[in-house]
């Protein structure tokens, strides 16, 4: 593997597997514009930049790879949704393994989950987008959907869609819902554009790292939704983060949280010692620029070697 941006493979250690990571593609084929808070956005250009990331990723080989959500932007003409979603999709399958992605709220802008999950391949049921899978015998990976408690994606009369209007009802008092206007501290996370884990996801996830510890598994937890204040702006996080974390913090297989959404990136290290690692967007890099990387995973460490924009960082599992 190429080790990017200085960092070394531990004492000359080989890893005991790669994975390549990429998050936030967010592509349209519309000119380039801004976030609400004024950051460039290059519709067209992060198509390039998985690109240039999937050709890596072919020469390095990594057994695989994970996305962190929003495929694409939701800008995206609503008469081409699906044209764009399968045009990223495309390009992700010149990767040469398997590549698993998670939903983010711009997916569900363009496309409703019962269109979107089976072209973006997720395994789940019913519609939920949550599963795990183990590549190696010493390591496991749970995808968590973040818009399972959601006001976007699933039927406007569908009880996680009630359920999320009922929060946003009783924590945001402003009539546009994606306004923190007046919303203070944490509380900046209860907006439309973010979402929850729901009670049946959250039995799900103890069950699954119960069965990681039996097995004596390192776990990575992924979500395109950042689970640490530490790691994100509070505008970014998931609505009951909290909830997700008493979970993770019952068991010691859990080492890192990953996530995207927080398009600038964050790295923090909770009370319990579970690194979190929110992940740079492809979206918000300047043609010519990347942002994209690779992941070795040890016996006690995750080394993250990051292109570009994209920044490298050593996560060290504490005992």
């Amino acid at each position: 593997m190429g080790y990017a941006n200085g960092l070394l493979c531990p004492q000359g250690k080989q890893p005991l597997l790669s994975f390549g990571i990429i998050s936030d593609v967010q592509y349209a084929d519309i000119p380039d514009g801004c976030s609400f808070l004024g950051v460039p956005r290059y519709y067209r250009h992060s198509i390039c930049v998985l690109q240039r990331a999937v050709q890596r990723w072919n020469q390095e080989k990594p057994k695989f790879v994970l996305h962190f959500g929003d495929i694409v932007d939701g800008f995206c003409p609503k008469d081409q949704s699906m044209i764009a979603v399968k045009k990223i999709v495309d390009e992700f399958d010149k990767f040469d393994g398997p590549v698993y992605h998670m939903i983010g709220n711009h997916c569900l802008y363009n496309l409703p989950r019962d269109k979107l999950l089976p072209l973006l391949r997720i395994p789940g049921h019913d519609g939920r987008a949550y599963f795990d899978f183990s590549p190696i015998p010493e390591y496991r990976f749970v995808i968590l959907d973040g818009y399972d408690i959601s006001a976007i994606g699933w039927p406007e009369d569908h009880p996680n869609t009630l359920k999320a209007l009922k929060v946003l009802q009783e924590r945001n008092p402003n009539s546009d819902k994606n306004s923190p206007n007046g919303l203070v501290g944490l509380e900046r996370r209860f907006l439309k554009f973010n979402g929850g884990v729901g009670k049946e996801q959250l039995e799900w996830l103890d069950h699954v790292l119960q069965e990681a510890t039996e097995l004596n598994q390192n776990v990575v937890v992924c979500c395109h939704l950042p689970l640490d204040p530490g790691a994100s702006s509070f505008a970014a996080l998931l609505w009951n983060y909290d909830e997700v974390l008493d979970v993770i913090h019952r068991y010691s297989c859990v080492k890192v949280c990953l996530g995207g959404h927080a398009h600038k990136g964050g790295q923090s290290v909770d009370s319990h010692g579970v690194h979190h690692r929110v992940l740079e967007a492809a979206l918000e890099c300047p043609p010519g620029t990347d942002a994209f990387g690779h992941i070795d995973a040890f016996n006690d460490r995750l080394s993250l070697f990051g292109n570009d924009r994209m920044k490298s960082s050593e996560m060290v599992f504490g005992h």
